[in-house]
């Protein structure tokens, strides 16, 4: 098992490498060029469009608000957390500014993800949507690509399975053990009944309790993190400073923490901001093709904003929260540099009554939200394959597998995982590449549409 670990080990290092994280960052300086900086320029009508009812009876399977929501809940998780502590201990606070400056580029390149997502999407023998890169790969680029999209739909029910089931619910079997003794294997079975209960329901179900959990998971979490920021408010000039600072002089050894180069940063920042927003996957973007929308530019505005609240709101909250507390410089009872794990709970838990709690009960919600979206995900590359015979197989199989993922050691699964995840990245660069005209187009024919809305709007009557 060492020798297949140790493989799996240089196989994912040599995929997640630093030719792809500068072809994800590129891709998103491509698209923000080519595109006048959409995410910029529109920002404020996506986040109105993203909260206001929308008129007719447009196709789809949910609203465009459960769609977001739906995104939401892939990409906020574990790493919006832990994996921020992560970034700090090994490239220090000036990670956080590569995170920032990654995600910013990137809300373009999940724009044009979820824009072609509903441009190509088509209706299954259920009358569902079915969107994402397997439709816009073989319909956008044409059938002689079918082998990538495959591929990509096959990368993406292993990373279904793998990263949005056992890595999750091994989260919230290690919290739930952790806060309130709970055994895994009885953690495990309620994960499992929960699950199906959701899922069971389809896209419909998927998107009423995501448009439920994920507002009140992030409400409840920024909360208890800008509390504790303004507790400190005297600390945040200098977080800010060392923020900014570090991000192109490196940070000096101090404490627990070791030290980092400005590579490190830029490495940790990118790598980091890929994690909690997934632009660049593709896998979010089947979300947004199953909201009842007529316009694919709009739903691509709409999906875009969950990049910024995603990975610029929740991450720095995390990073904040860990720079003003200065937990991230600490040492645990062991005279050990603390783990990335642990620094949330130690930062809270000494602000603020019940902080542990706040960490536990998100980290438990992020990571069932989670759950739910990826196993959406993983059904539509599943029916993609094999048919929608397939589904219903599926839903269950996805279900019944959350119970070993509570008693395994997942660190195979995080290999292959990770693996999964990169390998889908590559055909969806591929197809954005490749159809950036036909975003260009669809870009330009909405401007004109609000044109001409806002000349309708303010001509005499």
């Amino acid at each position: 098992m060492e020798e297949i670990n140790t493989l799996l080990i240089a196989i994912k290092q040599g995929i997640w490498s630093t030719p792809l994280l500068a072809l994800l960052v590129g891709t998103g300086l491509f698209f923000t060029i080519a595109l006048r900086a959409v995410q910029f320029r529109y920002l404020g009508r996506a986040f109105k469009e993203a909260i206001k009812c929308p008129k007719g009876n447009n196709a789809g399977d949910i609203s465009h608000f459960e769609a977001l929501m739906t995104s939401l809940a892939g990409t906020i998780g574990t790493g919006n957390i832990v994996g921020v502590a992560t970034a700090i201990c090994i490239g220090g606070l000036g990670s956080l500014f590569w995170m920032w400056i990654t995600a910013l580029l990137s809300m373009a390149t999940k724009y044009v993800e979820s824009l072609l997502a509903v441009k190509y999407r088509t209706v299954d023998s259920r009358g569902e949507m079915c969107g994402g890169p397997m439709q816009y790969i073989e319909r956008g680029l044409g059938p002689k690509w079918r082998w990538m999209a495959s591929l990509f739909a096959l990368c993406g029910t292993i990373a279904a399975l793998f990263t949005g089931n056992l890595v999750q619910v091994n989260a919230i079997v290690e919290t739930a053990q952790q806060m309130g003794g709970l055994p895994p294997l009885l953690s495990g079975i309620l994960v499992a009944i929960l699950t199906a209960l959701v899922i069971i329901g389809g896209v419909k179900s998927v998107g009423s309790i995501a448009g439920v959990i994920v507002p009140v998971m992030a409400l409840l979490y920024l909360t208890g993190g800008c509390a504790i920021i303004l507790l400190h408010w005297e600390a945040l000039p200098q977080a800010f400073s060392l923020i900014f600072s570090t991000a192109f002089n490196g940070q000096a050894a101090v404490g627990g923490f070791s030290g980092a180069t400005v590579a490190m940063a830029l490495q940790m920042g990118v790598a980091r901001s890929v994690f909690t927003n997934e632009a660049g996957l593709g896998l979010s973007s089947i979300a947004a093709a199953a909201a009842k929308t007529n316009s694919a530019a709009r739903q691509g505005l709409i999906n875009m904003t969950g990049t910024l609240l995603s990975t610029v709101v929740i991450c720095t909250v995390t990073g904040l929260v860990l720079a003003v507390t200065n937990v991230y410089t600490s040492m645990g009872a062991d005279g050990k540099p603390l783990s990335p794990a642990l620094m949330a709970f130690f930062a809270f838990d000494d602000s603020l009554p019940g902080g542990d709690w706040v960490v536990s009960t998100g980290l438990i919600l992020f990571a069932f939200s989670t759950i739910i979206a990826w196993a959406y995900y993983g059904e539509k590359c599943c029916e993609y394959l094999w048919g929608s015979r397939s589904v219903m197989a599926y839903r269950v199989l996805f279900a019944l597998v959350t119970i070993p993922g509570a008693i395994l050691k997942l660190d195979t699964v995080w290999h292959l995982a990770d693996i999964a995840n990169g390998l889908m990245t590559y055909p969806n660069l591929i197809a954005l590449m490749g159809l950036w005209r036909v975003a260009v187009k669809e870009t330009a024919l909405f401007s004109e549409q609000i044109a001409l809305e806002q000349g309708a709007a303010i001509s005499p009557v």
